[in-house]
């Protein structure tokens, strides 16, 4: 279930830290991700076991019951010793293959801690639209109610009461599908934080607002190089490429076999030949015909392996420092966009509606131009919301990119 806040007026709020703590403990995408980290350790304990020695057991019966030739019986125990380092070096592989895991697990949650972020901050932005759409309807059918009144005294023409009526109508449609596209956005971070009934919350908390924020660029760019997971993660796997090419190496020495046996023949009663039981002892070595080493296709192939992993970590580290920079310049783009905003056009835009509702019921002007400067504001309005959207976001892709975070409520 979502870990809501209740408000006084009874209705459920979502707080970001909560929405955050339940994507790290809830998502069901996570979740899955994790149990890679797990098969990695499993398969690094695995990597641990040493050979079993093999028991092996023989009995013989040379026609004893017919010619008396006797019965033995045979207990030998075999081990072969792996030489050239082959098992530290497959605890080797699957060491940096779950220290691999650990990194690609760190990266997943860094991109799903900022797709989360901005889906909160999508559903903030259809809160604050749909709060807009609420408040322009409810100035409109107020508007609507005074002309129908104005109307009915005689001070205005029906078209202009018809036209107030229409236009509150066709805003109250605007409010309707402004809380259908805030329901989908809660029903979206339900999906998020692995809530199986899609149980909604009423509302998210907060407020996008502009918080102007200085970035250096080249220390981002050094931060990011040095911590961001998926550079890691490119660091962890020429890691393993070394380990791996460590391990053709050792799997091209041969191997040595050790076995010891034990036989016990028993009396043998033929007339012909008899002889005593008797108990004999073997030891053996078994060197093996390393033929397959003038094959050196699983070398080669982990040479190649080398190198493609380290042309991948440069291409990564490349790919990062590409990031940072347009983030960056999406972000500074995006401050200047919404200090245009705050610089006086939304208040530009309210007092001109203000003066024009003032206006229109002293008469003074039209109801057209009531509603075109309704529509300006609106406008300003919902731009100022998509451009304060826009800039959060862009923070967001910033701090993702440089491998940081300090984003709360």
């Amino acid at each position: 279930m979502l870990f809501c806040c209740v408000a006084a007026d009874g209705q459920n709020i979502l707080t970001y830290n909560a929405f955050l703590e339940n994507v790290r403990k809830s998502n069901v995408d996570y979740i899955a991700e994790k149990y890679n980290v797990d098969i990695a350790r499993a398969q690094l304990q695995a990597a641990k076991v040493m050979n079993d020695p093999e028991l092996s057991l023989d009995y013989a019966n040379n026609q004893d019951w017919n010619l008396r030739m006797g019965q033995s019986f045979d207990a030998g125990l075999s081990y072969t010793f792996e030489l050239g380092g082959k098992r530290g070096a497959r605890i080797g592989v699957a060491r940096s293959q779950a220290e691999l895991t650990d990194a690609l697990l760190e990266d997943f949650f860094r991109k799903l801690r900022a797709d989360a972020t901005i889906s909160y901050l999508e559903a903030l932005k259809q809160q604050q639209l749909g709060a807009v759409m609420a408040s322009s309807y409810r100035q409109m059918a107020d508007l609507a109610r005074a002309d129908s009144l104005r109307y009915a005294l005689g001070k205005i023409p029906t078209v202009d009461a018809r036209q107030s009526r229409l236009e509150a109508g066709t805003m109250r449609n605007d409010v309707l599908q402004s809380q259908a596209d805030l329901r989908n956005a809660l029903v979206k971070l339900s999906l998020l934080q692995g809530d199986k009934q899609l149980v909604a919350a009423d509302s998210v908390g907060g407020r996008l607002e502009y918080r102007k924020q200085v970035f250096d660029l080249n220390r981002l760019i050094d931060n990011a190089l040095n911590n961001r997971a998926d550079l890691q993660a490119a660091l962890k796997s020429q890691d393993v490429s070394d380990k791996n090419l460590a391990l053709a190496k050792a799997n091209r020495v041969m191997d040595l076999g050790l076995s010891v046996g034990v036989t016990r023949s028993l009396e043998v009663r033929n007339e012909i030949a008899p002889a005593p039981a008797f108990t004999g002892i073997g030891a053996g070595i078994t060197i093996p015909l390393k033929w397959s080493a003038f094959n050196k296709g699983e070398l080669h192939a982990a040479q190649y392996a080398q190198q493609q992993s380290a042309a991948d970590y440069e291409s990564v580290r490349m790919q990062v420092r590409s990031d940072v920079v347009q983030a960056y310049n999406n972000y500074e783009a995006a401050s200047r966009q919404v200090e245009q905003f705050d610089g006086g056009l939304m208040d530009d835009a309210r007092s001109i509606l203000d003066s024009k509702i003032y206006s229109y019921q002293r008469g003074e002007t039209s109801l057209l131009e009531v509603l075109n400067a309704r529509r300006t504001y609106n406008d300003v309005s919902q731009n100022y919301i998509e451009a304060l959207f826009n800039w959060a976001a862009a923070r967001v892709e910033l701090e993702r990119a440089a491998g940081i975070w300090d984003i709360s409520e």
